[in-house]
């Protein structure tokens, strides 16, 4: 599954929805927003083209790792401090390909996902610099 949501999700749910008795590893990434003097994070995406981008990053590891599952699911709205920004589920036989093919992933969406983040405090707003990505991974 391929997710741009402002609903917060259950990291446990999803991990069950991938988890297969033939796989070996699940390897999940965590994104959630810092306390780095912030107060909360804006996160906007241009979701058709968000939504489409992690979908071919999704078959880009498939194509590369030898995986049995993906998931991701990236939020966007408004979020405090601490809250989920970012899940990416990977299921193989393996842990090395689970992790190379999470690794992966993740480096793929900091390249070429638009999705952009705001920080907003005390001293007022700023775009974070950088890639693309929301997330601090």
């Amino acid at each position: 599954m391929i997710s741009v949501t402002r609903d917060d999700f259950d990291v446990n749910a999803v991990i069950g929805r991938v988890r297969m008795p033939d796989m070996g590893a699940l390897v999940t990434f965590l994104g959630t927003v810092r306390d780095d003097g912030i107060e909360v994070m804006e996160l906007e995406a241009y979701e058709v083209v968000a939504k489409k981008e992690l979908a071919t990053i999704r078959d880009e590891a498939f194509a590369k790792y030898p995986i049995a599952a993906v998931e991701v699911i990236h939020r966007i709205g408004l979020l405090r401090v601490g809250e989920n920004i970012l899940l990416i589920v990977v299921g193989a036989g393996h842990r090395k390909e689970a992790f190379d093919a999470c690794e992966y992933i993740l480096e793929r969406i900091k390249q070429s996902v638009p999705i952009w983040k705001k920080a907003i405090g005390k001293d007022g707003e700023r775009w974070v610099p950088g890639e693309s990505h929301g997330s601090d991974a």
